[in-house]
């Protein structure tokens, strides 16, 4: 098995310019433009406030301030002319998902002669797509990729739907999947021979609601609130979309175990970890699964470090070959 943790990623062509660790090709690494924002989305503006650097933001510790944010990028930038999650679901910060999504195109390009593949003849596997279905809208309207996302929960599976039959822009484009036994990431959602370019993934991170809970109080400490009671996560999450038993560490043992058993599924696996301590486990996995190469992309958003474990059971040959 080959790991690869210094892989040389397409942002090295770039300028360093914008916020830095967003990915050089990230629209979203220069202030927010509110005048654009609000022009879009009107309903923005109550929410703009002058930060203590006297520049224009908004409050990320109020919940629809945030989500009515993400509704303004997602039109700006996105061609969306709805999106909405209910209450208390996952409301994920914009920028750091496209970072995903561009260090994966890298990804691909490496076995593409250097060019980022783009169309609909790119099938990427989104698992746990979420009800707010970021990765599969990012995805397709940057590159045009055709999306299969899945998910445990069937109130975000409907809830994605309403956002894909909303917006002409999504349709015939994105496939959503229940998947009705939890402890199962690709089987059950697979269909008969089917393969895909890619898989991304967005692990439940805690173990227990309980470290969820403090993980929230940390949070909003570091947002400079008073906490009184354990508060309402910051941007939301269902259980499903947080923590699972083992949290991330036994999840990605879990999907590195049963990558292995359809190991042509896929061309590459990804998944973002977000914890440092948990690569050493995930790295003995894969060499126990038999992976040919492990990479690992590293990406920073402001003070916070995650990566992006990418694995893969093709050869070089393989890789470069279409899906069969």
């Amino acid at each position: 098995m080959l790991i690869n943790s210094n892989y040389i990623r397409m942002k090295e062509q770039f300028p360093a310019t914008g916020k830095p660790g967003l990915h050089p090709r990230n629209p979203h690494r220069f202030r927010y433009d509110f005048k654009q924002l609000i022009g879009v989305c009107p309903e923005l503006a109550p929410f703009v406030i002058l930060n203590k650097y006297n520049t224009e933001s908004v409050d990320f510790a109020n919940a629809e301030a945030v989500k009515t944010l993400n509704k303004a990028i997602l039109k700006l930038h996105y061609n969306l002319d709805y999106w909405d999650i209910p209450a208390n679901y996952l409301c994920p910060p914009i920028p750091g998902r496209a970072d995903y999504i561009l260090h994966v195109a890298d990804l691909l390009a490496s076995g593409n002669k250097g060019i980022i593949p783009a169309g609909k003849s790119v099938s990427v596997l989104d698992i746990g797509v979420g009800a707010n279905c970021i990765y599969p809208i990012i995805g397709n309207q940057t590159f045009g990729w055709h999306f299969v996302g899945s998910d445990i929960d069937p109130v975000a599976i409907r809830v994605a739907q309403k956002i894909i039959d909303s917006n002409i822009s999504l349709k015939g484009k994105i496939e959503l999947r229940l998947q009705t036994k939890a402890s199962n990431i690709f089987s059950n959602i697979l269909k008969p021979g089917e393969h895909f370019d890619l898989s991304v993934c967005n692990p439940p991170f805690h173990t227990s609601q309980e470290m969820a809970s403090e993980g929230t109080i940390r949070k909003n400490r570091n947002l400079k609130m008073k906490v009184e009671k354990i508060p309402a996560l910051n941007f939301g999450g269902q259980s499903n979309e947080l923590w699972c038993d083992g949290g991330e560490a036994e999840f990605l043992r879990r999907m590195v175990k049963q990558s292995s058993e359809l190991p042509y599924c896929c061309k590459w696996f990804s998944s973002l970890v977000s914890k440092k301590s948990n690569l050493p486990g995930i790295f003995k996995a894969l060499q126990k699964s038999g992976a040919k190469e492990v990479r690992v992309i590293k990406m920073g958003h402001g003070q916070k470090q995650s990566r992006i474990v990418c694995w893969t059971f093709l050869s070089d040959k393989q890789q470069t070959q279409p899906r069969k």
